[in-house]
């Protein structure tokens, strides 16, 4: 069976016109405001229930405003790229579907909290990889290297393996009150990142993580918010990972 104006095909999903209102700012500014200075525009697109945030967005910069200025890659989930705060909560844009959202009011969109605006809906995330680096988020190992790949047991796998599907997105980190007010937190992606060495058989550099993290800018600046979990879009039980780091630094059991 074909559409028609008339008579739409068995299983056609009905477009309709969703409304996004999306927080700019432009570091060259424009005629009505200073550089730098957010203000808000709506826009109207026409889309489908199943369409994605990130499907607005590109219907918006490619039919309406070439101008408007978003970070992705990937556009599945994966480069984490697109983290961005909609409706008042931190999520991948290629993850949240419109149907989701109540497209029948105005979807808002801003950038994610807590890191310097360059344009938009893209930020500066050096501060966040700053302190990713600072955990040393590598493998540290004594010796030679082995001939052979480093053998480990799936028990000793299962012991960190939920904090090694990070995708460094930054949600978890700007979902954050205390990275939002204190401008020395390392956050919790970097504690997450640190969690998946420090678990891990093969490491030898727990201590020196451990050691960072003890500091005053580290795992103790942690309220147990929650924001961060209920933040990741990879499902990571952020909070906990957390959790496991403080005993680890109390008990000096891992």
């Amino acid at each position: 069976m074909t559409a028609t104006a008339e008579s739409p095909a068995v299983g056609e999903v009905k477009a309709m016109t969703v409304t996004l209102r999306i927080l700019r700012s432009k570091p060259e500014g424009t005629d009505e405001h200073k550089p730098g200075e957010q203000y808000w525009q709506e826009f109207q697109v026409e889309a489908h229930a199943t369409d994605r945030v990130l499907d607005a967005l590109h219907k918006i910069k490619w039919e309406q405003d070439g101008s408007l200025a978003f970070r992705r890659s990937c556009a599945h989930g994966v480069c984490g790229s697109d983290a961005m705060r909609i409706n008042a909560r931190n999520r991948l844009a290629c993850k949240t579907l419109l149907k989701d959202l109540n497209p029948a009011k105005p979807i808002i969109v801003e950038p994610i909290k807590g890191l310097p605006v360059e344009k938009d809906l893209i930020v500066d995330m050096e501060p966040f990889f700053a302190s990713y680096r600072e955990i040393m988020p590598f493998l540290m190992t004594t010796g030679n290297a082995p001939a052979r790949e480093r053998l480990q047991s799936s028990e000793q796998r299962d012991r960190f393996d939920d904090t090694t599907k990070c995708i460094l997105c930054a949600a978890c980190t700007t979902s954050c009150p205390v990275f939002w007010t204190d401008g020395q937190y390392f956050g919790p992606q970097a504690i997450v990142g640190a969690h998946r060495f420090i678990f891990d058989s093969r490491d030898e550099g727990q201590w020196d993580r451990l050691e960072i993290l003890n500091d005053k800018a580290g795992v103790w600046k942690c309220r147990t918010a929650f924001n961060c979990t209920e933040a990741c879009p990879r499902g990571i039980e952020v909070t906990k990972a957390i959790s496991e780091v403080k005993h680890a630094l109390t008990t000096g059991e891992f």
